[in-house]
């Protein structure tokens, strides 16, 4: 069952989501990263975290709002980090605003917590368990089960108080009857519809968000509402739950209690470093209450919204509740409370000592100097990062210094390479950077260079006219009289460095080629005005001698007509 994961095409090469990960359960394929649903604990950090804004999450909304359509009986079950959490007036009032959104009951899941208690102090009397963990909290469990299998001998074998209550909402009003769970977590979604060994006891999650959501849509507001009561007697202490070391109170109440212990742990990297202690055996008859969030359920991922200070949420929650054990608790059937737990333990392969070596070299590692460890990829050491390559886990590209020094060495080599000369030039006409071919127009190196002015090489007006107006000169044809050569010039304004970006393309071949075309077109036209020249005179010349000898021709032949008459006559 996947429960989140992330949007396609949001991720941004930042690699939070794994850096913050600290079971690893996130993969990165194609600068995409992915939750694996198999190594996941869903402790739902990562969607906290996310800056993208880029994790989907799977919501039973359109399931609950059928059950209501299709007049089934819908009970739900509130978590009660709901009195930390919602905003409302009296308490009462969020019992009123589900009852107007068609559920038939609203039941505390505090009610289950007192069953739970109930069992937790069962096996601390039997005293059986050299350590207790308590499994209220289904992303411990997880860990538990796939990353410290060793240690799931130590998990107390009764189910959650949210699967507790599901069973006894079914007992009470029938196995027809629909159970939803509201709260602020998103393991319990996984708990709920993904562990076959709860199936059936809650029908759907709802989070205290999607709630928020779904109210607004409904137009209902909570301060609006009427003080209703819940459905379920009072749990009294069992309310504590949601709260770090909540657990621990409601169950160990008396001197009898005092054979354990007692520990409470929250926060992810604290429940690690408790479970590390536990396989070590450096801890010894300890009832251990471990919740992944800080501070406990009143802090759930799903509640983030309300951005809900914890000590704010802890007072609000201390003040509803009851001292005292809670009473007059209905019947449960053993196997009914009951949940083995078992090593459900991952085996990614593992690569060789050449494989990793081989990977490592692959980003420019080749000795242990190399390996910054920087953990700019998510991992905490480079070894760590080339065994998750190896498995699929990773990409070479999320080396960040490796990928920032090809980047560094491709922009070096094309810089280097272009026959252009490029400058970077500040507000005090002083170079900030120059290329091979820039410093070979200068005459000097790059160290000099960086200690000169841009003035001290050539005419700056146009450089300096940049710099004050912010407009760019583009294409413009100059002499460098110094070094004899004709250049294109173009000077752009560098925002975010107060400096003008220089460009010299040396054209100077290009114009002498055009001024030999130049050359060669002015001859070809003087050698053609010579032709045309001559072509007139040799014109005007065999005109002068067709005209005398046209004259000389009619003299002749008027003489011969006047000769024939006169013989005549």
């Amino acid at each position: 069952m996947r429960v989140i994961d992330f949007t396609d095409a949001k991720c941004r090469h930042c690699y939070k989501c794994v850096r913050h990960c600290m079971v690893k359960a996130i993969s990165v394929k194609d600068s995409q990263a992915h939750i694996m649903e198999d190594h996941c604990i869903h402790c739902g950090k990562c969607m906290e975290i996310c800056p993208q804004n880029a994790k989907t999450f799977s919501s039973d909304m359109g399931r609950v709002k059928r059950f209501l359509r299709k007049g089934e009986k819908v009970v739900i079950s509130i978590a009660p980090s709901y009195v930390g959490v919602l905003e409302f007036d009296r308490p009462g009032q969020v019992v009123d605003a589900l009852l107007r959104l068609g559920f038939a009951e609203v039941r505390e899941t505090a009610e289950g917590a007192a069953l739970v208690t109930e069992e937790y102090k069962k096996l601390i009397r039997e005293g059986q368990m050299p350590n207790i963990i308590t499994t209220c909290c289904p992303s411990v469990n997880d860990l538990v089960e796939k990353y410290y299998p060793k240690c799931a001998r130590f998990m107390a074998p009764v189910v959650s108080p949210m699967i507790a209550h599901g069973r006894y909402i079914k007992k009470l009003y029938g196995e027809g009857t629909k159970v939803v769970f509201l709260g602020p977590c998103i393991a319990k979604k996984q708990e709920a519809g993904g562990d076959e060994r709860v199936a059936g006891a809650i029908d759907a999650i709802l989070t205290f968000e999607e709630l928020a959501e779904w109210l607004e849509e409904e137009q209902v507001r909570l301060h609006d509402c009427e003080d209703r009561p819940m459905g379920n007697p009072d749990p009294r202490i069992n309310r504590l739950y949601p709260v770090s070391g909540g657990v621990v109170q409601s169950v160990i109440t008396g001197e009898e209690m005092d054979t354990y212990q007692k520990v409470y742990v929250d926060g992810l990297e604290n429940c690690m470093e408790m479970l590390e202690c536990l396989q070590k055996g450096e801890l010894e008859h300890c009832f251990i209450e471990a919740n992944v969030c800080e501070g406990g359920c009143a802090k759930g991922p799903a509640s983030a919204r309300w951005n809900t200070s914890y000590v704010k949420a802890k007072v609000r929650i201390d003040k509803e509740v009851t001292y005292q054990p809670a009473r007059d608790l209905p019947k449960m059937g053993m196997e009914e409370m009951r949940k083995e737990f078992t090593n459900r333990s991952l085996h990614d392969e593992m690569p060789s000592e050449e494989q990793i070596q081989e990977i490592l070299k692959s980003t420019g590692k080749y000795s242990a100097e190399d390996e910054l460890n920087c953990g700019a990829c998510g991992y905490s050491t480079c070894r760590e990062k080339a065994i998750a390559v190896y498995q699929g886990k990773a990409e070479l590209e999320m080396c960040m210094p490796y990928a920032l020094m090809q980047a560094e060495s491709m922009s070096n080599v094309v810089m280097d390479t272009t026959p252009n000369m490029i400058y970077v030039v500040d507000g005090e006409l002083r170079i900030r950077e120059c290329n091979k071919s820039g410093q070979e127009l200068l005459g000097v190196g790059r160290e000099e260079a960086l200690t000169r002015y841009i003035f001290e090489f050539m005419d700056a007006t146009d450089i300096e006219e940049t710099l004050r107006t912010k407009d760019a000169v583009m294409n413009k044809k100059m002499k460098l009289t110094h070094e004899g050569l004709t250049v294109e010039e173009t000077v752009v304004y560098i925002e975010n460095l107060d400096s003008a970006l220089v460009i010299f393309r040396d054209i100077t071949h290009e114009e002498k080629i055009k001024e030999q075309h130049y050359n060669l077109k002015l001859e070809t036209m003087e050698m053609a005005q010579k032709v045309i020249d001559k072509q007139m005179m040799v014109a005007q010349e065999i005109a002068g001698l067709l005209g005398e000898t046209t004259a000389e021709t009619k003299v002749t032949l008027t003489k011969l007509r006047d000769s024939v008459l006169n013989e005549e006559e």
